[in-house]
Protein backbone atom coordinates (compact mmCIF):
# COMPACT_ATOMS: atom_id res chain seq x y z
CA UNK A 1 0.00 0.00 0.00
CA UNK A 2 0.80 3.74 -0.86
CA UNK A 3 -1.33 5.67 0.59
CA UNK A 4 -4.25 5.33 4.20
CA UNK A 5 -6.92 7.75 4.70
CA UNK A 6 -7.52 7.62 7.69
CA UNK A 7 -11.23 9.66 8.78
CA UNK A 8 -11.28 11.76 12.11
CA UNK A 9 -14.88 13.06 13.87
CA UNK A 10 -14.21 15.48 16.69
CA UNK A 11 -16.20 15.13 19.56
CA UNK A 12 -16.47 15.39 23.19
CA UNK A 13 -14.12 13.87 25.31
CA UNK A 14 -15.69 10.25 26.45
CA UNK A 15 -14.94 11.22 29.64
CA UNK A 16 -16.99 14.20 29.80
CA UNK A 17 -20.77 14.38 31.32
CA UNK A 18 -23.07 14.94 28.62
CA UNK A 19 -25.04 18.23 29.80
CA UNK A 20 -28.36 19.29 27.68
CA UNK A 21 -28.66 22.90 27.46
CA UNK A 22 -31.49 24.85 29.38
CA UNK A 23 -33.55 25.05 25.56
CA UNK A 24 -32.69 21.91 24.75
CA UNK A 25 -31.52 22.77 21.49
CA UNK A 26 -28.35 20.49 21.56
CA UNK A 27 -25.54 19.51 24.40
CA UNK A 28 -23.55 21.96 25.90
CA UNK A 29 -19.93 22.23 23.84
CA UNK A 30 -18.86 25.43 25.49
CA UNK A 31 -15.86 24.86 27.78
CA UNK A 32 -16.05 21.55 27.17
CA UNK A 33 -13.07 19.00 26.59
CA UNK A 34 -13.21 17.76 23.00
CA UNK A 35 -10.82 15.05 21.23
CA UNK A 36 -11.02 12.56 18.52
CA UNK A 37 -13.52 10.11 18.67
CA UNK A 38 -11.77 6.84 20.46
CA UNK A 39 -12.95 4.60 17.15
CA UNK A 40 -11.43 7.11 14.89
CA UNK A 41 -8.37 7.15 17.07
CA UNK A 42 -8.12 3.42 16.88
CA UNK A 43 -8.07 3.58 13.21
CA UNK A 44 -5.30 6.03 12.54
CA UNK A 45 -3.19 3.81 15.59
CA UNK A 46 -3.54 0.71 13.28
CA UNK A 47 -2.72 3.05 9.85
CA UNK A 48 0.24 4.14 11.93
CA UNK A 49 1.25 0.48 12.99
CA UNK A 50 0.86 -0.83 9.48
CA UNK A 51 2.98 2.34 8.41
CA UNK A 52 5.85 1.17 10.23
CA UNK A 53 5.61 -2.54 9.59
CA UNK A 54 6.61 -1.08 5.84
CA UNK A 55 3.32 -1.90 4.75
CA UNK A 56 2.35 1.83 3.94
CA UNK A 57 4.76 4.64 2.86
CA UNK A 58 1.92 7.60 4.32
CA UNK A 59 -0.96 8.32 6.73
CA UNK A 60 -3.35 11.20 5.95
CA UNK A 61 -5.30 12.28 8.17
CA UNK A 62 -8.89 13.85 7.19
CA UNK A 63 -12.08 15.62 8.92
CA UNK A 64 -15.26 17.50 8.20
CA UNK A 65 -16.13 20.30 10.73
CA UNK A 66 -15.31 24.05 11.91
CA UNK A 67 -11.73 25.68 12.08
CA UNK A 68 -11.78 24.39 15.96
CA UNK A 69 -10.86 20.59 14.68
CA UNK A 70 -7.32 21.58 13.52
CA UNK A 71 -6.63 20.68 17.16
CA UNK A 72 -7.47 17.04 16.24
CA UNK A 73 -5.72 17.40 13.65
CA UNK A 74 -2.48 18.17 15.35
CA UNK A 75 -3.30 15.77 17.98
CA UNK A 76 -3.53 13.13 14.71
CA UNK A 77 -0.37 14.70 13.64
CA UNK A 78 1.38 14.47 17.44
CA UNK A 79 0.63 10.76 17.31
CA UNK A 80 2.14 10.41 13.82
CA UNK A 81 0.20 11.00 10.52
CA UNK A 82 2.13 12.34 7.68
CA UNK A 83 -0.14 15.02 6.11
CA UNK A 84 -3.85 16.85 7.65
CA UNK A 85 -6.73 17.79 5.88
CA UNK A 86 -9.16 19.70 7.38
CA UNK A 87 -12.43 19.92 5.21
CA UNK A 88 -13.95 23.03 6.93
CA UNK A 89 -17.63 23.29 6.98
CA UNK A 90 -20.06 25.78 8.94
CA UNK A 91 -22.49 23.67 10.16
CA UNK A 92 -22.94 19.23 11.06
CA UNK A 93 -22.76 16.82 8.34
CA UNK A 94 -25.25 13.86 8.32
CA UNK A 95 -23.60 10.94 7.37
CA UNK A 96 -24.70 10.23 3.65
CA UNK A 97 -23.11 13.91 2.83
CA UNK A 98 -19.43 13.33 5.07
CA UNK A 99 -19.52 10.37 2.70
CA UNK A 100 -19.97 12.20 -0.31
CA UNK A 101 -17.50 14.69 0.49
CA UNK A 102 -14.86 11.67 1.95
CA UNK A 103 -15.35 10.16 -1.43
CA UNK A 104 -14.02 13.07 -3.46
CA UNK A 105 -10.89 13.15 -0.99
CA UNK A 106 -10.47 9.56 -2.24
CA UNK A 107 -10.64 11.02 -5.67
CA UNK A 108 -8.20 13.63 -5.13
CA UNK A 109 -5.65 11.29 -3.02
CA UNK A 110 -5.94 7.68 -4.23
CA UNK A 111 -5.43 6.03 -1.08
CA UNK A 112 -5.13 2.32 -0.97
CA UNK A 113 -7.32 2.16 2.41
CA UNK A 114 -9.89 4.46 4.16
CA UNK A 115 -10.00 4.19 7.48
CA UNK A 116 -12.51 5.02 9.70
CA UNK A 117 -13.97 4.17 13.36
CA UNK A 118 -16.84 2.15 13.30
CA UNK A 119 -19.06 5.02 15.07
CA UNK A 120 -19.35 8.18 16.50
CA UNK A 121 -19.62 7.94 20.15
CA UNK A 122 -21.68 11.59 20.07
CA UNK A 123 -24.48 10.01 17.63
CA UNK A 124 -23.68 6.36 17.33
CA UNK A 125 -24.67 6.22 13.58
CA UNK A 126 -22.44 3.58 12.08
CA UNK A 127 -23.28 4.47 8.65
CA UNK A 128 -20.49 6.09 7.21
CA UNK A 129 -18.29 4.13 6.72
CA UNK A 130 -20.92 1.94 4.85
CA UNK A 131 -22.09 4.56 2.86
CA UNK A 132 -18.67 5.47 1.61
CA UNK A 133 -17.43 1.87 0.57
CA UNK A 134 -21.10 1.85 -1.16
CA UNK A 135 -20.05 5.35 -3.33
CA UNK A 136 -17.37 4.10 -3.85
CA UNK A 137 -17.74 0.44 -5.10
CA UNK A 138 -15.58 -1.00 -3.22
CA UNK A 139 -15.07 -3.71 -0.36
CA UNK A 140 -15.69 -3.18 2.77
CA UNK A 141 -15.16 -4.50 6.41
CA UNK A 142 -16.77 -3.13 9.33
CA UNK A 143 -16.21 -3.75 13.17
CA UNK A 144 -12.78 -5.33 12.41
CA UNK A 145 -10.79 -6.25 15.52
CA UNK A 146 -7.81 -7.30 13.72
CA UNK A 147 -6.08 -6.73 10.34
CA UNK A 148 -3.23 -8.32 8.39
CA UNK A 149 -2.03 -6.76 4.90
CA UNK A 150 -1.26 -9.56 2.15
CA UNK A 151 -0.24 -8.97 -1.64
CA UNK A 152 -2.81 -6.63 -2.70
CA UNK A 153 -5.70 -7.85 0.12
CA UNK A 154 -6.41 -7.41 3.36
CA UNK A 155 -7.31 -9.84 6.08
CA UNK A 156 -9.83 -8.95 8.30
CA UNK A 157 -10.82 -10.14 11.78
CA UNK A 158 -15.00 -8.76 12.29
CA UNK A 159 -16.71 -8.89 15.31
CA UNK A 160 -20.04 -10.05 14.84
CA UNK A 161 -22.98 -11.05 17.61
CA UNK A 162 -22.09 -14.98 17.18
CA UNK A 163 -18.17 -14.04 17.61
CA UNK A 164 -15.58 -13.52 15.14
CA UNK A 165 -15.70 -13.60 11.64
CA UNK A 166 -12.57 -13.61 9.02
CA UNK A 167 -13.11 -12.13 5.59
CA UNK A 168 -10.23 -11.07 2.80
CA UNK A 169 -10.98 -8.21 0.64
CA UNK A 170 -9.37 -6.74 -2.37
CA UNK A 171 -7.71 -3.26 -1.80
CA UNK A 172 -8.30 -0.63 -2.33
CA UNK A 173 -11.07 -0.77 0.62
CA UNK A 174 -13.07 0.69 3.11
CA UNK A 175 -12.72 -0.73 6.65
CA UNK A 176 -14.12 0.88 10.07
CA UNK A 177 -12.39 -0.34 13.49
CA UNK A 178 -13.81 -1.98 16.52
CA UNK A 179 -12.32 -1.42 20.11
CA UNK A 180 -10.20 -4.36 20.30
CA UNK A 181 -8.63 -3.81 17.25
CA UNK A 182 -5.71 -1.73 18.99
CA UNK A 183 -5.05 0.57 22.08
CA UNK A 184 -3.79 3.70 20.83
CA UNK A 185 -0.40 5.09 21.24
CA UNK A 186 0.35 7.72 24.34
CA UNK A 187 1.31 11.44 22.48
CA UNK A 188 4.45 12.60 24.10
CA UNK A 189 4.98 16.82 24.87
CA UNK A 190 7.92 17.19 22.38
CA UNK A 191 5.68 15.20 19.43
CA UNK A 192 3.17 18.08 20.21
CA UNK A 193 4.91 20.75 20.06
CA UNK A 194 6.38 19.39 16.30
CA UNK A 195 2.53 19.48 15.42
CA UNK A 196 1.81 22.89 16.18
CA UNK A 197 4.16 23.91 13.59
CA UNK A 198 3.15 21.60 10.73
CA UNK A 199 0.82 22.73 8.52
CA UNK A 200 -2.60 21.78 7.60
CA UNK A 201 -4.16 22.06 4.38
CA UNK A 202 -7.76 23.63 4.78
CA UNK A 203 -10.72 22.68 1.75
CA UNK A 204 -13.93 24.79 1.73
CA UNK A 205 -16.81 22.57 2.01
CA UNK A 206 -18.72 24.24 -0.62
CA UNK A 207 -15.88 23.58 -2.90
CA UNK A 208 -17.17 19.67 -3.66
CA UNK A 209 -20.11 20.50 -5.31
CA UNK A 210 -21.53 18.22 -2.52
CA UNK A 211 -25.39 19.03 -1.39
CA UNK A 212 -25.05 19.41 2.47
CA UNK A 213 -28.49 20.28 3.33
CA UNK A 214 -29.33 18.10 6.18
CA UNK A 215 -32.09 15.74 5.19
CA UNK A 216 -34.04 15.91 8.74
CA UNK A 217 -33.86 18.45 11.72
CA UNK A 218 -33.90 17.49 15.25
CA UNK A 219 -36.65 19.11 16.94
CA UNK A 220 -35.62 18.59 20.67
CA UNK A 221 -32.30 16.87 22.69
CA UNK A 222 -33.73 15.63 26.76
CA UNK A 223 -31.37 13.57 29.16
CA UNK A 224 -32.16 10.35 30.22
CA UNK A 225 -34.82 9.78 32.67
CA UNK A 226 -33.77 9.92 36.21
CA UNK A 227 -33.50 5.94 37.52
CA UNK A 228 -36.46 5.44 39.97
CA UNK A 229 -35.23 4.74 43.42
CA UNK A 230 -35.19 1.00 44.03
CA UNK A 231 -37.17 -1.00 47.23
CA UNK A 232 -36.53 -4.25 49.03
CA UNK A 233 -38.78 -7.10 49.10
CA UNK A 234 -38.47 -9.72 52.21
CA UNK A 235 -40.05 -12.62 49.69
CA UNK A 236 -41.13 -14.25 46.57
CA UNK A 237 -44.68 -13.11 47.37
CA UNK A 238 -43.43 -9.45 48.22
CA UNK A 239 -41.56 -9.27 44.84
CA UNK A 240 -44.52 -10.57 43.29
CA UNK A 241 -47.07 -8.07 44.86
CA UNK A 242 -44.86 -4.84 44.09
CA UNK A 243 -44.56 -6.44 40.26
CA UNK A 244 -48.62 -6.41 40.05
CA UNK A 245 -48.30 -3.05 42.05
CA UNK A 246 -45.97 -1.30 38.78
CA UNK A 247 -48.48 -3.27 36.54
CA UNK A 248 -46.98 -5.91 35.24
CA UNK A 249 -48.73 -9.17 34.40
CA UNK A 250 -47.79 -12.33 35.73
Amino acid sequence: MEKIMVCLKRVVDYNVRIRVKPDQSGVVTEGVKMSINPFDEIALEEALRLREQGKATEVLVVTIGSADCQQQLRTGLAMGADRAVLIESDHDVEPLAAARILLKMIEKENPDLALLGKQAIDDDCNQTAQMLAALWDRPQATFASKLEVNDGSLRVTREVDAGLEVIDVDLPAVVSSDLRLNEPRYVKLPDIMKAKKKSIETIAIDSFGVDTTPAFAVTEYAAPPVRGKGIMVDDVAGLVDALKEKGFSL
